[in-house]
Formats: C-alpha cells, structure tokens, sequence
C-alpha cells in the first residue's frame, strides 16, 4: 500500500489526550478540521517531548527571529478528544520545523516502522517513508497545545514522595522501603 501523508494546515484544533483512567491510560494526538479528524497513538513520553521541544522552538523562535505568539485568547476551551477515537498508527518518529516564509511551526509525527527512519525522510514526500501526519501551526496554537499537554501528562498518577514512582491508589511497593508495601497517602 503507497504511504500515506495526511496534511492538517491551520486546523482548528491539534491536541493531545487520554481515555482511561490514570495508570492505564492510552495517550493521543488528535487534529480537528472542520469534519475531518485524525488521531494518532503515541507513548506518554512521546508527548512530554512534543511539548517540550516545541516550548523550545517557540522561544528559539522568539529570540532569532522575533516571531511573537499572539498574547490574546486562552486557547479552545474544547480540549478533549472528540469521539470515537480510532488511530490512524502508532507513532514512532517526531519532527518538528518552522516555516519562515508563513510563520508556522510545523509538527510531523511519522508512523512506527521496522525499519529506522532517517532525518531524511522527516518532512520530506518520498515513498519509501511510513504514513505521515503533518500539522501547520500558528505560534500561538502551539503555544496553546505544549501548555494542554503538559497538563495532560501531569494529570495522571501522583508521585510516590520517596521514589517518584507512580503511586497507585492502592500504593505500590517502593523499592527504598526494600519492597515493603506503601499504602497511598490520605
């Protein structure tokens, strides 16, 4: 089957979420256009990084070429996945740009394969590559999406206050208490 790239160019929402409860959430990226949709599977890992990263490329942005997010608007107040949720692949491999020319910060999210997948072939069309999905965002929508999905991450089980490992409602057994049972905390 040819690979697939799905191009998403100032869609109306890009955002990440969860269904299930904390500790055996499945993470997702979803983008909304109008009555197109698309969701991706990804690692909760994978969307600290994003988030991070374009934290970063929004403030290298700002500093080299003085490109500002708009100050203005809190964002969508509609921030949870529109359902049903059915992924279109997994997600292996994160690229992220920005585009001079229209000031947007591009995001491409490339489908896990088993094969490695080179710098070469992020953002580029050839057919060799995996499926795609490709996002143009304003400053200000990515701004908005590294801050949701922060919060996203963040809201899922708390830390265990010796280990940092996550606590489950039952406790688990921290491994600097020798493998004694910790309850969780009232």
């Amino acid at each position: 089957m040819p690979r697939q790239i799905h191009v998403f160019r100032s869609p109306e929402r890009f955002l990440a979420g969860t269904i299930g409860q904390p500790g055996e959430r499945e993470f997702f990226l979803q983008v909304v256009d109008g009555r197109r949709i698309l969701s991706v599977s990804c690692e909760k890992q994978q969307v600290a990084v994003l988030a991070d990263r374009l934290g970063s490329l929004i403030t290298e942005v700002a500093r080299r070429f003085g490109a500002q997010a708009d100050p203005g608007g809190a964002g969508d107040p509609e921030l949870s996945l529109t359902t049903p949720v059915d992924a279109e692949f997994r997600v292996g491999t994160m690229g992220l740009a920005w585009d001079g020319e229209g000031s947007q910060v591009i995001v491409e999210l490339l489908a896990l394969s088993e094969e490695e997948v080179g710098e070469d072939i992020v953002l580029e069309d050839r057919e060799d590559g995996p499926d795609a999905l490709r996002v143009f965002l304003s400053l200000a929508a990515a701004r908005d999406f590294a801050k949701h999905a922060e919060q996203v991450v963040a809201a899922g089980r708390p830390p265990c206050p010796l280990c940092s490992n996550p606590l489950d409602p039952d406790g688990h057994i921290c491994p600097r208490l020798n493998g004694y049972h910790r309850g969780a905390l009232a």
